[in-house]
């Protein structure tokens, strides 16, 4: 599989809805685009009603709160991201190219409305109080994402690694997540996952 299939596979992917449930998925795409519309703070259930198209009573249930229908747009967010990464790392190329499809496609298109929001630092900041718990597991299993396909990069003399997978793909993650805090731009984002996918990727082809 080439990058830039891999790259278009994991963005469909991130934009697909649940075909399971479609009711939920249009009051989750309408919760989002209304928190980067309005903030998470300013956002209300009526808001988020009004969007999805159906009645506030309707809404109560699928969802208990505000606090509630976040938590899940973290899950869902983490669970794509996980498939779209493991996607990515499956595509032919050099190291940089196969960790740069992989990082875009972790960040997907909801970091990108995240980010271009006006409301993206907020928004940060409500999934780090809101949803604490669920972004831990939820990087713990792309720490493992990671750690997989490091082992069989490994085992396949195409990198040498110094510390275990485990640990190199949790400095990995650790440094992707300090990139989309210290920079809310998303255009400077990108730039900067761009290069830390060149500069990682060359430093374990070179170990």
């Amino acid at each position: 599989m080439s990058i830039d299939r891999a790259r278009a596979d994991c963005q469909r992917d991130a934009m697909k809805g649940s075909a399971s449930d479609p009711r939920r998925e249009a009051i989750l795409q309408a919760a989002w685009q209304a928190f980067a519309a309005y903030g998470y703070r300013k956002t209300s259930m009526d808001d988020i009603a009004r969007g999805a198209g159906v009645s506030r009573p309707a809404l109560y249930l699928h969802y208990r709160n505000k606090d509630d229908i976040f938590r899940s747009l973290a899950q869902q967010y983490y669970d794509r991201a996980a498939e779209a990464v493991d996607l990515a790392l499956q595509a032919d190329g050099s190291v940089p190219e196969v960790l740069a499809a992989a990082f875009a496609a972790q960040g997907g298109a909801l970091m990108q409305a995240m980010l271009t929001s006006p409301h993206g630092i907020e928004l940060l900041d409500a999934g780090n109080a809101t949803a604490a718990d669920i972004t831990a597991a939820g990087e713990a299993r792309l720490v493992e994402v990671y750690a997989g396909w490091l082992a069989g990069q490994a085992a396949a003399g195409r990198i040498a690694l110094a510390e275990s997978p485990t640990e190199v793909a949790a400095t990995l993650t650790a440094a992707l997540k300090g990139i989309k805090s210290a920079v809310p731009e998303y255009d400077a984002y990108t730039r900067r996952v761009a290069q830390l996918a060149t500069l990682l990727g060359a430093g374990l082809a070179a170990g």
